[in-house]
């Protein structure tokens, strides 16, 4: 089975590393592309992470990848070729005075870089919502290069976020005002997981990943413990028949990846396999196809 997970990091930095030794993993480039071997993981989108973008245009930079060579390096490129990246997005220093300048930042590497396959919003770390008009030239561009908007949904890793900021309903108000730019509600909403697969229900642009819903290894007490967590995020699939707009992700190195390929395939049907770990990525991140052939 062919699988691209969706939602992933690759960010070399020191808690990431304490993080994927809980999984059993090792937080490196060669760590991840064995376990890519190991599973038959064909590509791997990333959420831009790190700090280190220079300045071209006075805006506000992206944030990027830079487990496969640091600093992160355009051209030539120094990330594996089976890892695409979401630009990640710093809300909170995005001013009416920078907004246009903060587009040119990251057009430079849409326009560049086939690797880069979508925007990421960090709502909950950022306290600002998803439709504030701040955001408003970078959804433009999401639009004129047909990649979608990412943006985490949910719990947050640590007690400084804001939870408003990352309701799913909010996604619900710029999808609406945007049908033309495809998003991505992260993490199933989690703990918010009917509103999210309502939004997703509604909207025909609005897409839901299945990252980070447990973390380092599941032991066999554990995967009993989630079970009726499983059951209850299926029964709400199964209630809206969204197979085609699920994806596969796993929020590595959060979790161990034989353990969440395995937990995930609980929750969905196993006709729909194909779907959720491989084909819905496909249609959502446009340009991985490409990277494919």
């Amino acid at each position: 089975m062919k699988i691209i997970d969706a939602h992933m990091h690759y960010f070399n930095i020191e808690g990431f590393d304490e993080l994927a030794k809980l999984a059993d993993h090792e937080n490196s480039r060669a760590g991840w592309q064995k376990i890519c071997e190991d599973n038959g993981i064909v590509f791997s989108v990333a959420m831009g992470n790190s700090y280190d973008a220079p300045c071209r245009f006075g805006g506000v930079v992206p944030r990027l990848i830079d487990l496969g060579g640091e600093p992160f390096c355009l051209q030539p490129y120094n990330q594996p070729e089976n890892v695409g990246y979401c630009l990640g997005v710093q809300s909170e220093e995005i001013t009416p005075g920078n907004a246009e300048k903060t587009a040119l930042e990251f057009e430079y590497y849409l326009q560049r870089d086939p690797h880069c396959v979508g925007i990421k919003f960090y709502m909950g770390y950022q306290n600002v919502y998803l439709y504030d008009t701040r955001h408003e030239p970078l959804f433009e561009l999401a639009k004129a290069y047909d990649v979608p908007v990412v943006m985490h949904s949910g719990e947050t890793a640590n007690h400084h976020g804001r939870l408003r900021y990352a309701h799913p309903l909010t996604v619900d108000e710029a999808a609406s005002e945007h049908p033309e730019v495809r998003f991505v509600i992260c993490h199933v909403g989690n703990p918010w997981i009917p509103d999210a697969i309502e939004v997703a229900s509604k909207n025909e642009n609005v897409f839901l990943d299945f990252s980070g819903l447990w973390e380092h290894r599941l032991t066999p007490k554990r995967e009993k413990e989630i079970a009726a967590f499983q059951q209850y995020v299926r029964m709400w699939l199964e209630y809206h028949e969204l197979w085609d707009k699920i994806m596969y992700g796993s929020d590595w190195p959060l979790i161990n990846i034989p353990d969440n390929i395995r937990n995930l395939g609980r929750i969905v049907p196993e006709e729909h396999w194909n779907e959720f770990y491989y084909e819905n990525a496909l249609q959502v991140y446009r340009r991985i196809g490409k990277l494919l052939h």
